[in-house]
């Protein structure tokens, strides 16, 4: 067996490969257990490929057997529904672990010098998983996924010039019908899963070519072997680090296990019940919102009042991350550090996120729209006015690594 081992290994070094990025990846000791966060997200993912995959035997993407295929494997098939609810529930836990992850970014200031390649590649993911995620949306053919299509779609045309043609190509039709579904059913299986694999391996590389950031924002050498007197501060990823994240993965596997199996309708907050009702062109519902995870930027859509500037203002609630590691004027990384200029900025950048997507799921009053507009200007302007704050404020001095 060793002389096969020896062979294989000269051949394909995976024992090699992963001695060097796990045994020899070194990483500060402070790091916590928000630093488990990608691990889930990597666990979510392979659990909605994985059921996805179980979903695909006997969904049918037309208009009229859509809805019908899906109610006949919640209720015929064995453990059907099982299926269904892990992909489901599993969508709103994947992108729970991605917020989870950006904002451990954000208080650690994962985004700046050397990571900011790193940075702008999970954004790329992120926008990606949006684009995925909407398109998985319309998939059920219920009354939801059938008119919020409708209306996220009808906002492209106000786009000078180009707006009715690219709604057409979209939709692949005069109006939302059956090829729109199979379009749609198309980007959601094949297009935008290879090119997230391909930005999830670039990431990947990223990270292990900078190395990890830490809350204490000190640099570490990734792949050195630490002095003798370094050995506590600055420990191998394996096993510490990796004993870590699996407690983490376990409990939020628990926890997503627990929802599937006891609540997947919580409130419609996982699986809404008016999308448990096949699509009906000629009836519209009386309030039209886009799943939870999508509606903080739907939110800011209907902030603005002219439609051309809410699509504008929606897409640069999006770019506007890419330039977060050129923004930040900060001498340091760590929230920890940082003065109480930032950080309150960035507590209340985290509650206009919350509230937005409140009120991106909740009725269009006079009332919702007021407070819409005031958490709207609040998250732009922690990225408009970080320059000016992260440059005035006064930052404590972190630790040297010695």
């Amino acid at each position: 067996m060793s002389k096969l081992g020896d062979w294989l290994e000269q051949r394909l070094p995976i024992a090699g490969f992963l001695r060097k990025n796990l045994k020899e990846y070194y990483v500060h000791s402070s790091i916590n257990f928000w630093y488990a966060m990608g691990a889930i997200a990597f666990v979510m993912l392979a659990v909605q490929v994985i059921s996805g995959i179980f979903l695909l035997m006997y969904y049918v993407p037309t208009t009229e057997q859509a809805f019908s295929s899906i109610q006949y494997m919640m209720r015929e098939i064995p453990y059907g529904w099982l299926i269904r609810y892990l992909h489901v529930v599993g969508a709103s836990f994947f992108f729970i672990a991605i917020y989870l992850h950006m904002f451990r970014a954000l208080l650690y200031g994962s985004y700046k010098n050397p990571r900011e390649f790193l940075w702008m590649s999970g954004v790329v993911i992120y926008i990606l998983m949006i684009a995925i995620a909407y398109t998985g949306y319309v998939l059920p053919w219920g009354q939801m996924s059938y008119w919020a299509t409708r209306v996220i779609i009808s906002f492209l045309t106000v786009i000078p010039y180009v707006g009715d043609g690219l709604a057409q190509w979209l939709q692949g039709d005069f109006v939302v019908s059956s090829v729109t579904l199979s379009r749609f059913f198309a980007f959601h299986i094949v297009a935008f899963p290879l090119v997230i694999f391909l930005f999830i391996g670039i990431h990947i590389v990223a990270l292990h070519v900078v190395g990890s950031n830490n809350p204490e924002g000190v640099t570490v050498n990734a792949h050195k072997k630490p002095a003798k007197n370094l050995r506590k501060k600055v420990i191998p990823f394996y096993p510490y680090v990796i004993s870590k994240d699996l407690f983490v993965v376990f409990v939020a596997l628990a926890l997503f296990l627990g929802v599937v199996f006891y609540a997947p309708t919580f409130y419609g907050f996982f699986l809404e019940h008016i999308n448990q009702v096949p699509a009906n062109p000629m009836v519209t519902p009386s309030h039209i919102h886009p799943v939870w995870y999508l509606s903080p930027f739907y939110a800011i859509l209907r902030a603005v009042p002219d439609k051309l500037l809410g699509v504008i203002f929606m897409f640069l609630s999006l770019v506007i991350l890419f330039f977060l590691p050129w923004l930040d004027k900060s001498p340091v990384k760590s929230m920890r550090y940082k003065g109480r200029l930032s950080r309150g900025s960035l507590c209340v950048f985290i509650l206009s996120v919350i509230m937005l997507g409140y009120y991106g799921m909740v009725p269009a009053t006079d009332t919702h729209l007021f407070w819409t507009r005031i958490f709207t200007v609040l998250y732009f302007g922690h990225f408009v006015l970080m320059p000016i704050y992260t440059r005035i404020e006064t930052c404590k001095q972190p630790p040297e690594l010695n």
